[in-house]
Order: C-alpha cells, then sequence, then structure tokens
C-alpha cells in the first residue's frame, strides 16, 4: 500500500507544485505515494462558505472556524482513518527527522493548511490534531510548510532514492550534523580535497567523518550536540575551533 497524504486547505492549486517534480514527482508517477487536496470552503455552512471570523476579544486579522475546520477534518478520517492529522503552525513543536521516520512508517498523513491568524484554538482540543512547526518563522501559509514536511517524508519511502545508505549517513539521523562532503577536481583554487578521504583507508576516513560530524555539530549547532548521547556542553563559544590538522 502506498504512502497517502491528504492536504486540507483553502488553495488546492498550490499542489503537487514542487513535489510534481524530481524525487517526489517520480515517486508520485510510480504510485510509491499518492496526494489528495481537500478544500477547506468546502464544508462551510453558509451560501457565502466563510470559513473565517473576527478574533475574539479583538485584534488583527481573521481566524479560522473551529467548525468548519472540524467538518473538513472528519471527511479526511474517514477516508483515512489511520493517519495521523498535523496542522501547520509556528505555535507547534518543531518537525524532527525521528518524527519524519515515524510518520513514514505509517500509512500516511493528514495535513491542516491554515491561513490568517491561525486556527481556532479550540479545533485541538475537540480532534486530535498535532501542530507542527518548520522553523523559527512565519510563511503567509501552511501549504509550504506541508510541502516541506511531505517532501521530508517522501524521500525516504523505500524505492524513492537510488541508495538506502543515501537516508541513513545525513544529518540529523544520529543526531549530528553530517560530515562534509567533497568532490572531484581535487584541486580546486589552492584548495585541496583532504588527504584522507584520498587515502583508501575506510577505516581513517570513518574517523575522520566521524570527528568532523562531531566538530561541525558543536560549532553550529550547540543544541543538537547537548542532546546528543547525553553530552553537556558550554555556550558556543567554548566549542573547538577548527584547525588545518581537521582537514588533513
Amino acid at each position: 500500500m502506498s504512502f497517502v497524504a491528504t492536504v486540507l486547505t483553502l488553495y488546492p492549486d498550490m499542489f503537487p507544485g514542487p513535489l510534481g517534480t524530481s524525487l517526489a514527482g517520480r515517486a508520485l508517477a510510480d504510485g510509491l505515494w499518492s496526494l489528495e487536496t481537500v478544500h477547506i470552503r468546502d464544508f462551510a455552512a453558509d451560501k457565502h462558505r466563510t470559513v473565517d471570523d473576527t478574533p475574539a476579544g479583538g485584534g488583527a486579522g481573521m481566524v479560522l472556524r473551529a467548525d468548519v475546520l472540524a467538518a473538513a477534518i472528519d471527511h479526511a478520517r474517514e477516508r483515512q482513518p489511520h493517519a495521523p492529522v498535523l496542522a501547520m503552525s509556528p505555535r507547534g513543536l518543531p518537525l524532527t527527522q525521528a518524527r519524519v521516520r515515524e510518520l513514514t512508517a505509517g500509512p500516511g498523513v493528514t495535513i491542516l493548511c491554515g491561513r490568517f491568524e491561525g486556527f481556532d484554538e479550540r479545533i485541538f482540543e475537540g480532534r486530535a490534531v498535532e501542530p507542527v512547526s518548520i522553523g523559527d518563522y512565519v510563511l503567509s501559509g501552511g501549504e509550504l510548510g506541508a510541502m516541506v514536511l511531505l517532501d521530508a517524508c517522501i524521500r525516504l519511502l523505500p524505492g524513492v532514492m537510488g541508495a538506502a545508505s543515501s537516508g541513513v549517513e545525513e544529518s540529523f539521523e544520529a543526531g549530528l550534523l553530517e560530515y562534509p562532503h567533497y568532490t572531484r577536481p581535487v584541486e580546486w583554487e589552492g584548495r585541496m580535497i583532504p588527504e584522507v578521504l584520498r587515502s583508501g583507508d575506510h577505516a581513517r576516513i570513518a574517523a575522520w567523518r566521524k570527528a568532523m560530524a562531531e566538530t561541525d555539530t558543536r560549532l553550529r549547532r550547540p543544541d543538537l550536540w547537548e542532546r546528543h548521547a547525553g553530552a553537556r556542553v558550554g555556550s558556543p563559544s567554548g566549542a573547538r575551533q577548527r584547525t588545518e590538522d581537521d582537514d588533513r
């Protein structure tokens, strides 16, 4: 059974968008995953197909109504009862590679895309909906975030990437950033590929890659480093700087 993605949105024409090209697009054409869009406005109860209203307590913008959202979610759940429902929101928990792998292992996902000022909070009380954020910034709507989430999942589906190891030895899989990569030419503008990568000594190469992954994580993402294997470090200023020896 293929991975089924259902997207609840006010702009169904935005899909598949970039998901219709490259790896995701080929996988879609090959039937490794499928996509259905559900227009939230179809579940409005009035003749004007109203989906939003002014914020309770006053304030700028409009808020998506809980009754309309619930009707759309219930419709999607009837078609995909075992798929988790996620809502793209800057107020959600950060999306992680671990969560992506959990979603990929399941039957699919239903994604609710917000607009305006967001969702009536009661939708999270009345329905099992998981708010998810893709970063500490705000977009004009949840559609682009949904595409990011789906691309992260789709690339891990069996048969999508050429080599299964491509999804294992990369950033976040082991709690670290990935080690740096090099390719031909050996010398470029006076800069050489590190000698260890040209040595043919696989044990040395593996050790170098592990050390570089740890160094880069300490320098660039001290938050990840603190969580990695229970490591405890001080401020980023205490992280070890790269030396020329690291590149040999």
